[in-house]
Parts: structure tokens; C-alpha cells; sequence
């Protein structure tokens, strides 16, 4: 037997990640590109500080506190309210999902979503012994509706994962597209509507949080890595009928969530207003990124996020190439020909507009 005696299904395939390369713009990543302020970075240092003193304890493993404050922060998204008792956090987005599986896929079942789309799900679906199949968006990356939910009733799939707004494209789902897909759904699965991305989405482009009273089998995840410029505390979370949330404290791990990553995360929530300040500059200069994209004779994926994809190269690779080495690092991310830039400050973005002209210059 090859060494080592790792499960054949996993062996031979790298480990998921983006090139981490110290370079002057990077726009890879989707990361907030302002940092917490002085104040904020105290604040959290105050509350380790405090957490240090009590490591020689397990933390609360119910995480009430920290549950109850982001209840409170995506009951500002929709009308009905979110209690303490229907959210549920973990180490990142990644982490919910991947609990989700654990709960709701395993073998004998399928997991499913609709490409392009986050190159982890198939992932999370591995890891958890889950079957996978994948259905297809629309040219212009948005959902057939009529399309998707025959697919759902075909496949009968125990997850449903759909990213709204969508990565690598940006695409934000409309509300009669969820509802139709939970109905489609049934009991037999759970819809997941990933909005790792939702602060970002366009003025009048509703969450799907506001849905949930509506569908017990629909569950909204959100992360702090992105507009809460958190990236590096690895805070995901999820609302969802309680019942969702006690089906995933049989998988979850003991004590998931340190005493430190719970501090910190009640520490940042105090600063919500601050962290989340600059989320209109990003969405305007995303605006401006995408006209000036098109401006370009480029194709642009409508985008709700904070992030652009666009194209079409009939070698991606080679403009990527060409950025990078004039120091603006994107992403060679989604289908062929296609290029994913994050929305980073003006001078980035002019940075990144100026080196894509050169690049696209030479290859005229």
C-alpha cells in the first residue's frame, strides 16, 4: 500500500488555498482592506487580556454570550427578529459549513449547488461523505429558477448550498428564489443561503434572513472576515430554526470555540458601527471598479459583493502573470477566461487599473 494510508478518495489532491504572495497591491483574497482603529484593537486586547486570565478553564461551550450579541446584530436585517436560541457560531464560515454536512449530509446522502460557484462545497461535502452533484447558472450567472427546482426534486438533496452573493461572481439571489427552492426542498433537506458576503449586497437587495420564519429548513450563514475586517479571527455563524442548531451541537466538536476567539468576537461586535464604516466606500468603489471594467470593452458579472469577475481572456493565466509581476495580486478563480479582482482602497484600484491596462496594452 502507498504511504501514507491516507482515504483513497483524498489522495493526490492538494490542499485548498489562494497563493499567499508578499506583494504590494493584494486583491485575491476578499479581505476588508481597513483594519480596526486603535480604539477597536485595545478594546480586544483588553478582553484576551481578561479571557487569559481564566485558560486554565474550559470556555462556554454554549457560547451564549457571544450568540446573544449576534442575534442582536442580524436582527437589524430583518423585521422578525433573531433570538440567541437560533444562532450558532464556529471557527469561520468554513466551520458551519462543514458542521452542516456532519448534521445533514453522510453517507447515503447528497449535498448540492449550482455552478459556478465556491470551489469549497464539493469540499465540505467530501470531508463529510456526502455526495455532491452540481447544477448549472444561467449565462449571466444568475439561477433559472424553473431549472434549479427541478433539480432539487430530482436529486433530492439533504443540503442545498446557495451563496448569495455568489462567489466567484457576485451574484445576489432574489427572495422568490430561496423560498421556491425551500418549498423544493422539503423536509427531506435544508437550504443553506450563504451571505459571506451580505453587507456588501446593492441598496434594496433584502437578506435572507428575513425569510426565516417562513421556512424551518432555511439556514443563513455569516462570517466577520470580510466587511467586519475580521479575516484573522475566524468567526462564522449561522441563523436557523433551534432545532437546526441543537442537530449541530451532536457534531460539533467539545469546547469548539475558544475562550480568546470569544472575546475577541464580543469585543469586535462592540465596535460594529466602526468595522463595518467603510462598507459604502467599498461598495461605491466596487461600482466604479465594475464601470470602468466595462469601460474597457471587458465583461462584468453583476456584483453584490465585494469583489468583481470579469473576462473574458483567452489566456487568464498570462494576464494574471502580468499583474503580478507589476505587484497587483488577483485571483485566477471561476470559469475559463474569467478573473476575480477584490475591491481594495482607490489607490489600490488605481494600482490594479493601471497594471491591467499595460497588461492588456501588450496582449493587444
Amino acid at each position: 500500500m502507498t504511504w501514507p494510508p491516507i482515504r483513497e478518495e483524498l489522495r493526490g489532491l492538494q490542499p485548498y488555498g489562494a497563493p499567499q504572495l508578499d506583494v504590494p497591491v493584494q486583491l485575491n483574497t476578499n479581505e476588508n482592506p481597513y483594519g480596526p482603529s486603535d480604539a477597536c484593537a485595545d478594546d480586544i486586547a483588553t478582553a484576551v487580556r481578561a479571557a487569559a486570565t481564566t485558560l486554565n478553564r474550559y470556555p462556554d461551550r454554549e457560547h451564549v454570550e457571544l450568540r446573544t450579541a449576534l442575534a442582536a446584530y442580524l436582527s437589524k436585517d430583518t423585521p422578525h427578529g433573531v433570538t440567541a436560541e437560533q444562532v450558532w457560531a464556529a471557527n469561520g464560515s468554513n466551520e458551519v459549513m462543514l458542521q452542516l454536512l456532519q448534521a445533514f449530509g453522510g453517507p447515503g446522502r447528497t449535498a448540492m449547488s449550482f455552478a459556478p460557484t465556491y470551489s469549497m462545497y464539493p469540499e465540505y461535502a467530501r470531508d463529510a461523505s456526502t455526495a455532491w452533484v452540481q447544477g448549472r447558472r444561467a449565462e449571466d450567472f444568475s439561477l433559472d429558477l424553473d431549472a434549479a427546482r427541478e433539480a432539487v426534486e430530482r436529486e433530492r438533496p439533504s443540503v442545498v448550498l446557495l451563496p448569495s452573493p455568489n462567489n466567484p461572481t457576485g451574484t445576489a439571489l432574489p427572495p422568490d428564489a430561496v423560498g421556491l427552492l425551500c418549498k423544493a426542498a422539503g423536509d427531506d433537506g435544508i437550504v443553506v443561503v450563504d451571505e459571506a458576503y451580505g453587507e456588501f449586497r446593492r441598496t434594496g437587495v433584502p437578506s435572507a434572513l428575513e425569510l426565516l420564519p417562513e421556512h424551518r429548513n432555511l439556514v443563513v450563514t455569516r462570517t466577520m472576515s470580510k466587511a467586519f475586517a475580521a479575516a484573522g479571527l475566524r468567526l462564522g455563524y449561522l441563523a436557523a430554526d433551534p432545532a437546526i442548531c441543537d442537530a449541530i451541537r451532536v457534531v460539533r466538536l467539545p469546547y469548539h470555540l475558544s475562550a480568546v476567539t470569544q472575546a475577541t468576537a464580543l469585543a469586535a461586535l462592540r465596535h460594529a458601527p466602526e468595522l463595518l464604516g467603510r462598507v459604502d466606500e467599498l461598495r461605491a468603489e466596487r461600482d466604479r471598479t465594475v464601470g470602468w471594467l466595462r469601460a474597457q470593452g471587458l465583461t462584468v458579472a453583476d456584483s453584490d459583493a465585494n469583489f468583481a469577475l470579469f473576462g473574458t481572456f483567452g489566456d487568464r493565466h498570462a494576464v494574471w502573470q502580468g499583474l503580478l509581476e507589476r505587484g497587483v495580486l488577483i485571483r485566477e478563480v471561476g470559469p475559463d477566461g474569467w478573473l476575480r479582482v477584490s475591491i481594495g482602497t482607490a489607490h489600490e484600484m488605481d494600482a490594479f487599473k493601471d497594471a491591467l491596462s499595460q497588461v492588456m496594452e501588450e496582449q493587444a
